[in-house]
């Protein structure tokens, strides 16, 4: 190194690290380029040792009741002990009949839980492929959506859909609310076609099945060749089944109750209007005695397995029919009540076993 005339030698050996290191970067700046662009990002190491936990933070407000989803129900009012008290003593709520839901066939509607298994397979009795290995009987959990959302709105109706009837095509109920009663009471078969004049009654539970009220308020279902037509139970009762057989207050005992007919039948003060079921009974009586004196019913109304005329076969699928399924004596469908009645009474009046 020069300085004037005289020569500076360094020697590094003397220089301190400190500014040899200071010299080095002078020397890379001064000789490197433009920066490039970043490289991708390497892996990343291991974690690091977890540190001290931190002070807790403040204690946060408590929930209260009301904002608790279960309380919807679930609070100090008898609205879930009332209604399971009213089905307890209903119909649904007693006898065997639900030991049934063993079978496959009628589980659907035998037993509670699996009612909703028949829903969700389209609603078809049909539709359901194994029996319920623990049946029970019809419950809440049967026609509500209970404990599925936790909120009130598992009061819904389990279903509302417009039923097509099992046992005839192209005929559709469509009932409002009632269409979940509809569901399951509804016939499950036909009578059969004669051979040669004759129907064979084939066991002592021959017949449409239980609960076809839906295909009484249709004014179908009946055998022989009286035409019948939807009720006005049917076609100007909002809700049809429900509107009568819930009413309000909301009765679980599913007993209809005067009160709602007196909505449409001013001053009615029981269900005989019009004096109909008395006229029903009387016909039904009339019938029931000629079917036993021909020896197609016996004394505990059950019909005798055989080979019946084919007038005669109709007027016993018929009493069965009112008598013994639709139980409402005429008040679900009182001119096709009637009618069926008058048919079968002019066919044992008029021919022979």
């Amino acid at each position: 190194m020069r300085r004037g005339d005289r020569t500076f030698s360094v020697d590094l050996r003397r220089v301190g690290p400190a500014l040899v290191v200071l010299l080095l970067m002078v020397v890379l700046a001064a000789c490197s380029g433009e920066t490039g662009e970043q490289g991708p990002q390497g892996e990343q190491g291991p974690p690091g040792p977890q540190g001290e936990q931190g002070p807790a933070g403040p204690a946060g407000e408590s929930a209260s009741m009301a904002d608790l989803s279960c309380v919807g129900c679930h609070d100090d009012s008898t609205i879930i002990t009332g209604k399971a008290a009213s089905v307890g003593v209903s119909r649904h709520g007693t006898g065997e009949s639900f030991v049934r839901g063993a079978s496959a066939s009628c589980a659907g509607c035998h037993s509670g839980g699996a009612f909703t298994e028949m829903i969700a397979a389209g609603g078809n009795p049909g539709a359901v492929e194994e029996g319920d290995p623990n049946p029970t009987r019809q419950d809440c959990r049967t026609c509500h959506l209970i404990h599925t959302t936790y909120t009130g709105e598992d009061w819904a109706l389990t279903t509302t859909d417009p039923v097509e009837l099992y046992a005839f095509e192209g005929v559709t109920f469509e009932g409002g609310e009632g269409n979940l009663c509809a569901t399951c009471h509804q016939p499950r078969r036909q009578i059969a076609e004669a051979v040669d004049g004759m129907i064979e009654v084939t066991s002592t539970h021959w017949g449409p099945h239980h609960g076809p009220q839906s295909a009484m308020l249709l004014g179908i279902a009946g055998a022989g060749g009286v035409e019948g037509s939807p009720m006005p139970h049917y076609s100007q009762v909002e809700d049809t089944c429900v509107t009568c057989h819930v009413g309000d207050p909301l009765s679980h005992t599913f007993e209809p109750g005067i009160e709602s007919c007196q909505a449409c039948h001013s001053g009615a003060e029981d269900f005989d209007i019009n004096g109909v079921q008395t006229e029903v009974q009387a016909g039904l009586d009339e019938l029931e005695a000629g079917l036993i004196a021909k020896g197609w019913l016996d004394e505990e109304g059950h019909p005798t397995v055989d080979f019946v005329p084919e007038a005669e076969a109709a007027a016993l699928w018929n009493w069965i029919y009112i008598a013994h399924e639709d139980k409402s004596l005429g008040v679900h469908n009182p001119a096709y009540t009637l009618a069926l009645i008058e048919e079968g009474l002019a066919a044992l009046a008029g021919g022979g076993a």
